[in-house]
């Protein structure tokens, strides 16, 4: 931030009362860590935050302290739209634009409250009192922590600040494995474990908390639906309806499985289809790469979507059958890059 910046945002929290804290839909660990971890300085400030997610967060993130405080809008929409009427400051955390709220946008844009945007997501187009907007950022979790070191509020804080931080920078590097060579990361790290945080056991919270169910279905993809592409360097899978059904399928049961493909040699690319089984011909795509292949812009030409460079997401609305078209398409578009 610059001083002008770090000195208003210091005066909105010091000054304001009612404040909102939102992320976007289907909230990962950054997300939700992001909004954990501010909602933290602002109890330490004697605030009590509204934290509100559009929907439902993976059961793997139950575990981070003050969760069962977070309200999800679709159950409370109406209590969620008055308070965001009398709201004085909305904290718009891990998201470049509003439509990624979902149903919650409208009562959003309407709000009269000022707003502030912490985000690495690019071209963000959110109206704020103060945007601290970096795309080359591991996370918006990275971005929490620098603000409040600047804001010299870091010694202040303890592991409830701390975890949820930690998780958020790890999961959106998938374990510090991409987008995560900068040593501005490690320094963070080193300094959240200061608060006698158990990175371990985090890890294990987030990467080894699921069903049986989970793991046979990992198994099912690997070995009945991938796709690979060997001529292109990548692979693909669809995980239809009647699939997710079979193995019980919850909310974070698909997480890091777009990744696996990319431990086969040479590849480059890995593309995830999952139909939504609540909504018809409704397609969640999520995209992962190494190097420099460009997986924002794949999501962005042919998945409406967008995002970083090694990990992006998009949706689309069409069949299952389709889709896999579309992949193919888009993969035949972009050969001459992943060749």
């Amino acid at each position: 931030m610059t001083e002008g910046e770090c000195s208003t945002l210091r005066s909105l929290l010091e000054t304001t009362q009612m404040v909102v804290l939102c992320c976007h839909q289907n909230p990962d660990g950054d997300a939700l860590g992001a909004m954990l971890a501010m909602g933290d300085v602002l109890r330490h400030m004697g605030k009590e935050p509204l934290m509100v997610v559009p929907d439902q967060f993976p059961d793997y993130l139950q575990w981070m302290p003050h969760t069962e405080q977070v309200v999800r809008y679709d159950k409370r929409s109406e209590y969620v739209d008055t308070v965001l009427k009398i709201a004085d400051l909305v904290i718009c955390l891990d998201f470049n634009t509003l439509s990624r709220t979902a149903e919650m946008a409208d009562a959003l844009s309407t709000s009269p409250a000022r707003r502030v945007l912490i985000d690495h997501h690019p071209n963000p187009d959110i109206d704020a009192a103060v945007t601290i907007s970096q795309p080359t950022a591991s996370s918006t979790c990275e971005l929490m922590f620098r603000v409040v070191w600047q804001l010299g509020l870091f010694d202040e804080l303890d592991k409830h600040f701390a975890g949820p931080v930690y998780c958020g920078m790890m999961t959106d590097t998938g374990g510090f494995t991409y987008n995560s060579s900068s040593p501005d990361i490690f320094f963070i790290i080193s300094q959240l474990l200061t608060k006698r945080i158990n990175k371990d056991k985090i890890y294990r919270n987030v990467y080894h908390n699921y069903s049986e169910h989970r793991l046979r279905m990992v198994g099912h993809v690997l070995c009945n639906c991938l796709v690979v592409d060997a001529e292109r360097h990548a692979a693909y899978y669809a995980l239809s309806r009647e699939d997710q059904k079979r193995f019980h399928f919850v909310k974070g049961d698909a997480e890091g499985l777009v990744n696996m493909p990319l431990q086969i040699k040479g590849l480059k690319l890995s593309i995830s289809l999952r139909e939504d089984t609540e909504h018809d011909k409704l397609i969640w795509v999520s995209l992962r790469s190494v190097d420099n292949f460009p997986t924002n812009e794949v999501a962005a030409r042919f998945f409406n979507g967008g995002g970083h460079l090694n990990a992006s997401g998009g949706r689309l609305n069409c069949s299952l059958d389709e889709a896999v078209e579309t992949v193919k398409t888009a993969l035949k578009a972009f050969e001459d890059t992943l060749k």
